[in-house]
């Protein structure tokens, strides 16, 4: 039996796959989740075989969750289910370990197959998504620039770029993440400083540019 862990920020979402996956006599839901956070507390509390992960998830996007994933828990196979189809977005998912990635038009039997194939230790895409990688492998310029900036950054800065895109105040994001607001604002400013701005808007501009954080779909 294959045991799944599905973190999507919309309920309804979630309740869909739930359904799709409960019918497969293969395969159970051991658990759900409504952010990155949420999900990382699962998988690794869980220990599921692969974990479904949106991408622009709150407190901690997708990206993100899937990198951590790959050292809280190495068996864990992670399939990511969006409706982001850039190519950049994908590289920097298999760059960080995922497994599978799917975009949310898929059909059932796609999702199926995608999960089963992570499962054995093997890589599927959606074949929109397959020929999107495959048409950019020769016109990698702008996906090598968003990947060495995404490389500058330490994993908390990350973390703490994705709650300043999503509007939280240095003290907001203290709470959310149980470190001092002095802290998150040194973050800040080193973040500002790698990333070469000198305002809020600019660093949020940056930040979504290059794929470093993501908003609600």
């Amino acid at each position: 039996m294959i045991r799944i862990v599905i973190a999507d920020d919309h309920q309804l979402v979630r309740q869909s796959i739930v359904s799709l996956i409960e019918k497969a006599e293969d395969m159970e839901v051991v658990g759900e989740a409504a952010d990155g956070h949420e999900a990382l507390n699962l998988v690794q509390r869980k220990r599921p075989d692969v974990a479904m992960l949106d991408i622009a998830m709150p407190l901690l996007n997708g990206i993100e969750t899937t990198r951590r994933i790959q050292t809280l828990s190495v068996d864990t196979r992670v399939v990511i289910l969006s409706i982001h189809s850039e190519e950049d977005v994908v590289r920097q998912a298999l760059r960080c370990g995922a497994s599978g990635y799917l975009l949310k038009n898929s059909v059932v039997e796609e999702l199926l197959i995608a999960v089963r194939s992570a499962n054995k230790g093997e890589i599927y895409l959606s074949p929109s998504i397959a020929q999107t990688v495959l048409s950019g492998f020769l016109q990698t310029e702008s996906t090598n620039e968003s990947s060495t900036v995404l490389e500058q950054l330490s994993s908390r800065e990350r973390e703490i770029l994705q709650l300043i895109v999503e509007g939280h105040t240095n003290q907001a994001a203290a709470e959310v993440l149980s470190i001092s607001a002095k802290t998150v604002e040194k973050h800040r400013a080193i973040l500002m400083k790698k990333l070469e701005v000198h305002n809020l808007p600019d660093l949020i501009l940056v930040a979504l540019k290059h794929r470093l954080a993501f908003l609600d779909e």
